[in-house]
């Protein structure tokens, strides 16, 4: 698994996957009390949120000060590939939560670049540059 030139584990999960739905609805009542449906496809914006819960997924910590200096940059789009070679263009989604979230395996008072961190991390499609 890529994104851009970072290396992401194969084994992280796209926990998400089947939460979109790919078309906007909306209901309104008219006047005279019928129903008023409107739907339109949506093209971008699905969450792909990427973790591996404690179990898979490990990343160093060298990874996710490389995440961490992605996330930096406002408005960056980037290539996600999956493991199965699927691309998405992606920006960090900061709507919520952090977009990067990392906890030590192994917890250490001062861990170095070889440390080993559970990821999690969040992303929205956007339409590629």
């Amino acid at each position: 698994m890529q994104l851009d030139s970072i290396t992401l584990p194969d084994d992280l999960l796209w926990t998400n996957e089947f939460d979109w739905n790919p078309v906007e609805q909306t209901l309104d009542r008219s006047l005279t009390g019928a129903l008023l449906v409107q739907e339109q496809a949506l093209s971008y914006g699905r969450s792909i949120v990427l973790s591996g819960g404690t179990e898979a997924g490990w990343v160093t910590r060298a990874t996710v000060q490389s995440l961490l200096g992605l996330s930096q940059d406002p408005n960056k789009v980037m290539t996600l590939t999956l493991a199965d070679q699927r691309q998405y263009s992606v920006i960090f989604d900061r709507q919520s939560v952090s977009p990067i979230e990392a906890h030590q395996v192994m917890p250490f008072a001062y861990p170095d670049d070889s440390s080993f961190y559970a990821l999690t991390v969040r992303f929205l499609t956007v339409p590629s540059t």
